[in-house]
């Protein structure tokens, strides 16, 4: 069933895959395992979806979330969002998909929407050497405006349907290198055939998860509950375990995602 997922998604290509672990950390496994992950709070992720004008970054939320494609162009007039429905090793996530314009008139407007994002997808069309060179101011503006957060990056280079092999491997080259400069997955998808869309949004979605669960399950580990409903914690500074008299057994759980500089991908 689409929106179930129980094992960890591939990449599309590990030559630019920041992230080259196989499976769920176990730290997440685990936690999912024992419902230790219920008490995450972050159960919707920000996905932000920006390119150049007309390289069909609405046609690929469409496809997703609706399985159509329009063959009429309308351009996005300031910013759009969809949202998808998960269930992540029997854990309840979301994934809310922002779909912004690349109309140089909006940029302003859309700057404000990378903030807080967890996920932002760059795309570009794969037949339009321009939209793919562009990726690099759209890779600095977002993480310019992401900071606090660290999303996961994405270069996804659209309609891949109409690529012929030689060109389409010359603009792999190009992309791949890109999207490692930046620290970025690179896929290839058809908006029009649905090519891949299922499997990027899924890998997006997983990825955010598992980095939810381990900077939950992080802070929770700080912690050790007590029989009289005062909590051990952990003095990070110097590792010290000390009496926290005044904490409630019911802790409250962050509102910020994981930093991946810090985990294992």
């Amino acid at each position: 069933m689409d929106g179930i997922i129980t094992e960890f998604p591939k990449a599309f290509t590990e030559l630019a895959s920041h992230c080259k672990q196989n499976n769920f950390h176990r730290k997440t496994r685990e936690a999912c395992k024992t419902n230790v992950a219920n008490v995450v709070s972050l159960k919707v992720a920000k996905c932000v979806v920006i390119g150049n004008l007309s390289v069909g970054k609405t046609s690929l939320i469409n496809r997703y979330c609706r399985n159509l494609f329009e063959k009429d162009y309308k351009p996005t007039i300031g910013v759009e969002y969809e949202l998808r429905k998960y269930e992540i090793l029997n854990q309840e996530f979301h994934l809310q998909m922002w779909d912004t314009s690349g109309e140089e008139r909006f940029k302003s407007i859309t700057g404000s929407y990378y903030r807080g994002a967890n996920v932002v997808f760059v795309v570009f069309d794969l037949s339009s050497v321009k939209s793919l060179t562009s990726s690099s101011e759209w890779f600095a503006a977002a993480i310019e405006k992401t900071q606090s957060t660290t999303p996961e990056l994405f270069l996804v280079g659209n309609k891949v349907d109409i690529m012929k092999n030689v060109d389409l491997e010359e603009t792999r080259e190009i992309a791949i290198n890109l999207a490692n400069e930046h620290n970025a997955e690179y896929w290839e998808v058809s908006a029009k055939t649905g090519e891949n869309v299922r499997e990027l949004f899924t890998r997006a979605a997983a990825l955010c998860f598992d980095q939810a669960v381990l900077r939950e399950t992080e802070s929770i580990s700080t912690k050790i509950q007590m029989g009289n409903g005062k909590l051990i914690a952990k003095d990070k500074t110097n590792d010290n375990i000390v009496l926290a008299r005044n904490i409630e057994c019911n802790v409250e759980p962050s509102t910020q995602f994981y930093d991946k500089k810090s985990s294992n991908c």
